[in-house]
């Protein structure tokens, strides 16, 4: 199949770029859109050009490290999918693709398809630790959790950082992301005892990085490739609603 790429170039994060046009010629539609990136940079360096940056790392969607926007939407128009999953078989012969880097004050362009994402470290970092003992594994049956909580932690902790909510979002928002980080923890009972002060750190966290506020129109949720449920971002809105509360109290 061949395909019409238009590509957001940018040297760095102080350049201004463009977007820029290549044809992507012979390409088998079993590859995934980085085995096409692939392709295409291979042929760009023989002609002595500059490849594409973009990022990756696992290649089986795990890490989140792929993050580029296909067509206006965050890792492409196949739900549930990381770029690295992504086959072109999901196109058509002749398409033009628009490939992007994710959008957001945030999330500084580095170079390219690449954009820098360490506010989600922050985050994480800002959330700190949960009270456990250290030594050898504790008894599994020391302390029962009830299926449905261990299986809702689960889902939560299944969020890979790739930062597809906070492109998807009009605002720009990471409370999914930061939804989804908190309640793997809150929800279980090891998590319990900083709960309030993880909450209100990891929110504060997010401000100050620059993200926007949460109006709820849910695209952050269509296009996770983990499908994460806003109802996380619920979960989050009660706990800091309780925790604001406790502080004002507390500090008196």
């Amino acid at each position: 199949m061949d395909l019409k790429l238009r590509v957001w170039r940018q040297k760095d994060r102080n350049s201004s770029g463009k977007l820029v046009e290549y044809d992507a010629r012979d390409i088998d539609p079993e590859m995934s859109f980085l085995e096409m990136l692939d392709v295409v940079n291979e042929r760009l360096i023989d002609s002595g050009d500059e490849p594409i940056a973009f990022d990756h790392d696992c290649r089986e969607g795990i890490c989140g490290a792929c993050s580029a926007t296909i067509n206006g939407i965050p890792h492409g128009p196949h739900r549930a999918t990381t770029v690295c999953q992504l086959h072109m078989r999901h196109f058509q012969d002749g398409d033009t693709l628009t490939i992007e880097p994710f959008r957001a004050r945030a999330f500084p362009v580095i170079r390219d398809l690449m954009v820098d994402r360490t506010a989600f470290d922050r985050i994480v970092e800002a959330g700190g630790y949960i009270s456990v003992g250290t030594g050898s594994a504790p008894e599994a049956n020391t302390l029962p959790i009830p299926k449905d909580q261990a299986e809702r932690a689960m889902d939560a902790a299944s969020c890979i950082g790739c930062g597809a909510c906070v492109a998807a979002c009009k605002n720009a928002s990471a409370m999914l992301f930061v939804a989804a980080k908190s309640s793997h923890l809150n929800t279980l009972p090891q998590g319990k005892p900083e709960k309030e002060r993880r909450v209100l750190s990891m929110v504060a966290a997010m401000d100050e990085a620059g993200f926007g506020n949460c109006t709820n129109q849910y695209e952050c949720s269509a296009v996770c490739p983990k499908s994460i449920s806003e109802d996380f971002i619920g979960q989050l809105n009660r706990e800091y609603f309780v925790a604001s509360i406790k502080q004002q109290f507390t500090t008196k």
